[in-house]
């Protein structure tokens, strides 16, 4: 069945990028960035500058250097009364935009007015050597200054000036002539960065027992629980059965915790004395450095950890000295779990913590994030819409940051990175954000997202370089929004295809995720707090990946309620089992003789199977191998990219759209939200109904053999005796053949009424008499309006 094709402005587009790999025979890695379009830049470094002559009263001065070409002029920092300055500072200007041939150094005094020339050095484009990597970096040398009429000045400057591309490796951390606007406080703000996810261990805390505890009201049996914090995570027991001084749990608490592990486990034996209120009977603190990593399901072994009890005296909590009491616990690191961080359909890492447990890389992921056409204005600038763009790519521990483009609608960023893949089945992240902090600081508030897009591994074809425009699709409350266009170069080099294919035999997760599986609250729990802990750990870096560009990368949202996906699940059902409902209504077909040549020849076919049963299984094997064979021609030649229809997200309800943006808890009118539970009510009260007729046919088969219905029974147990008896001495294949052409008979051997065997099942009794209760006649109405008003 074919489906309906999305509109063309949504669709993913191929593409043909002026790159490297496009002209590739054989040697697919000949150069180190061929996934992007090679784009030359002017190279500036200024190294350091010596006997620099006094400027001020003092006879000090306090120098910097400004490059100047045509209109563009990096400038270093000055340093205050020096006149030997060490900068090291480098300075990339895009030939595209070069509009003069000489380049200029100029050494400056910083001064309050006017700042005071000191000298300068000059370069003849034409001149300027070409460097190609990996050639090794180009020396610096001593130049001599002049004046501005050409005379030699006391100083000298120390300079390396080359052209080159952006796989030099002083293009990260370059100054930019596209971002000649942003301020010294910004540069760092907008330059290409990697970065690492922190390692992420599970730690079990196993609570067995405590003994000798010491509650203060003695009179009463203790409701004693045990509470464990890490962080901003914080579990408890239940309350233990045993209600006495030496109570007992053997309950398991599980966190999340990161290398370095910065913050020990505190631990609070706690007494329920009242409602609300707890008595605390001993605490003890354990620090995660000391704890044992655990690689396989063998238990660690126990250990008693003494409890300090606390004392206030005088307002301050001091620490008793005699002794309280002491709890049993097993504490250990579990290395053969994956920590999941983020969504599990999208996962791009299913490797364990531990790093003896990981298998060998099958492969190679190559990503070149090329340019953007088309984006939309995300903030206003001098009365206009301006976009400063960027991307993050995510696979597995490492991210990547590219540089960004200011006040740039089409922005070129041609940056290759490159990924080990230990998985085919994972998915790679690619989001374009705006930077709202290219001045500095926190001045611009949040970056804003401008869309998103996911390439699984296991959809492309090994070796192949795919490039293709992709749409960046995001949902507004106004409906679906095209944002702008991202054009991606990817290549996935398998080292081994024997192990890759092996991979897939292999369980997706470790092997501690089938031997002592975790449940699934405590997964989303234990997935939440991993998101919080990534995006708090990468948001400190410097510069910082920002909180809210971490958690829409890893979906931090994807499990909230919406009616629109809800809808969308409902039809991947549904054409899941088109197929079965197909080969049904074939069927129906072929019993009715729709086409007489080819009931025939099932006919034929059926007979032939039921003959030689030996034959049906290679049929049908046969039969798949055919069906993937005349597939094969029709195969998918481009990764899966947002479907707005599968999605839904085309054809939404404003109100749904509306109450998917909502917030949690809601913050929507009392009226809306009452509107929207009764639309939820009458959506279950439909699904009431069908799980109703589903558990009804099954009860009806229980009772053919319970006597719920003794005339019905008595009838099925007669049935089954004869039937017995008949195929006891009659052959398997004369059943099979007999019952096969009593299904295919012609349509005037049939009755338009139903058969006999469905209407004795009909008539069989269920359990649904003693399920429902009598409601009111006003609340019969009320709801027979209610649910009128909802449809």
């Amino acid at each position: 069945m074919q489906k309906p094709p999305q509109s063309t402005d949504f669709a993913l587009k191929e593409t043909s990028p002026n790159i490297g790999a496009g002209s590739i025979t054989g040697d697919k890695l000949s150069c180190t960035y061929d996934l992007v379009e090679q784009m030359q830049y002017l190279y500036v470094r200024v190294v350091k500058a010596k006997d620099l002559p006094g400027k001020d009263v003092s006879g000090s001065c306090d120098p910097y250097v400004e490059v100047k070409l045509g209109n563009y002029k990096g400038v270093t920092r000055h340093f205050e009364k020096k006149s030997n300055p060490v900068w090291n500072q480098v300075f990339a200007f895009s030939k595209d935009r070069i509009q003069a041939s000489i380049l200029e150094a100029v050494v400056k005094d910083k001064d309050v007015v006017v700042d005071d020339f000191m000298g300068r050095v000059i370069f003849e484009l034409n001149d300027i050597p070409k460097r190609i990597p990996p050639d090794s970096p180009l020396a610096p040398q001593w130049y001599r200054l002049d004046d501005r009429k050409g005379v030699r000045v006391k100083g000298e400057l120390m300079l390396a000036v080359w052209m080159g591309t952006q796989a030099d490796e002083a293009f990260p951390d370059a100054w930019h002539s596209d971002a000649a606007t942003v301020g010294p406080e910004g540069v760092n703000n907008i330059r290409s960065k990697v970065y690492l996810s922190p390692k992420l261990w599970y730690v079990r805390v196993n609570v067995i027992e405590a003994q000798d505890l010491l509650p203060t009201d003695k009179s009463r049996y203790p409701e004693v629980f045990v509470k464990v914090v890490y962080g901003n995570q914080a579990l408890r027991t239940r309350i233990s059965q045993s209600k006495s001084i030496n109570p007992m749990w053997n309950e398991d608490l599980m966190f999340v915790a990161a290398e370095p592990f910065e913050e020990p486990l505190f631990l609070t034996v706690e007494d329920r004395v009242g409602s609300g209120k707890d008595e605390v009977l001993g605490k003890c603190v354990i620090a995660l450095q000391n704890v044992q990593r655990r690689l396989d399901h063998k238990p660690v072994n126990t250990r008693w950890f003494n409890l300090e009890k606390h004392a206030i005296v005088d307002g301050e909590q001091k620490k008793e000295i005699k002794f309280a009491s002491r709890i049993h616990l097993r504490v250990c690191l579990d290395g053969g779990y994956h920590v999941l961080d983020e969504s599990t359909h999208y996962s791009s890492d299913l490797r364990p913590t531990a790093k003896q447990l990981w298998k060998p890389s099958i492969g190679i992921l190559e990503l070149g994030v090329i340019s953007a056409v088309g984006l939309m204005p995300m903030k206003a600038k001098d009365s206009q819409g301006t976009t400063d763009a960027y991307c993050v790519a995510k696979y597995g521990q490492k991210w990547v940051r590219t540089r960004t483009i200011v006040d740039n609608f089409t922005p070129k960023w041609n940056e290759q990175y490159t990924w080990e893949v230990f998985d085919p089945c994972t998915v790679i992240s690619i989001g374009v954000f705006d930077n709202g902090h290219i001045h500095g600081g926190d001045k611009g508030g949040k970056d804003s997202r401008i869309g998103k897009v996911r390439i699984r591994l296991s959809t492309l074809e090994a070796d192949r370089v795919y490039t293709h425009s992709y749409p960046l699709l995001v949902l507004h409350p106004s409906g679906v929004k095209k944002m702008g266009e991202i054009q991606l170069a990817v290549r996935f080099t398998c080292s081994s295809l024997v192990n890759m294919l092996h991979m897939y035999s292999h369980p997706l997760l470790p092997k501690m995720h089938y031997i002592h599986p975790l449940s699934v609250i405590q997964l989303d729990s234990l997935r939440h707090q991993a998101m919080q802990i990534v995006s708090m750990r990468l948001n400190r870096a410097e510069p910082p990946l920002r909180k809210e560009v971490v958690e829409y990368m890893l979906d931090v949202d994807s499990h909230m309620w919406s009616m629109r996906r809800s809808k969308a699940n409902f039809f991947r059902i549904i054409g899941v089992l088109s197929g079965v409902i197909a080969v049904g209504k074939w069927l129906d077909q072929i019993c009715n003789w729709k086409n007489p040549l080819t009931t025939i020849l099932i006919h034929v076919l059926f007979i032939i199977l039921v003959l030689y049963p030996e034959l049906i299984l290679p049929t049908i094997f046969l039969y798949l191998f055919l069906i993937g064979i005349w597939n094969f021609r029709w195969r998918p030649r481009h990764p899966p990219h947002m479907d707005t229809k599968l999605s839904h997200a085309d054809a939404a309800h404003p109100d749904e759209r509306d109450e998917e943006f909502d917030t949690f808890p809601t913050s929507r009118p009392s009226d809306i939200v009452r509107m929207r539970y009764d639309r939820l009510r009458s959506i279950a009260g439909r699904v009431q109904t069908v799980v109703g007729d589903m558990a009804t046919q099954g009860e009806r088969f229980q009772s053919l053999l319970s006597w719920r219905d003794p005339r019905a029974t008595t009838l099925f147990v007669t049935f089954c005796l004869i039937a017995a008896i008949v195929l006891y001495v009659t052959p398997f294949q004369v059943v099979s053949l007999l019952t096969g052409i009593y299904v295919l008979r012609h349509p005037r051997f049939r009755h338009k009424l139903p058969s006999a065997p469905l209407n004795f099942f009909r008539r069989l009794p269920a359990r649904s008499d003693g399920f429902s209760l009598n409601i009111s006649n006003a609340e019969l109405e009320f709801g027979v309006s209610l649910l009128t008003r909802c449809i």
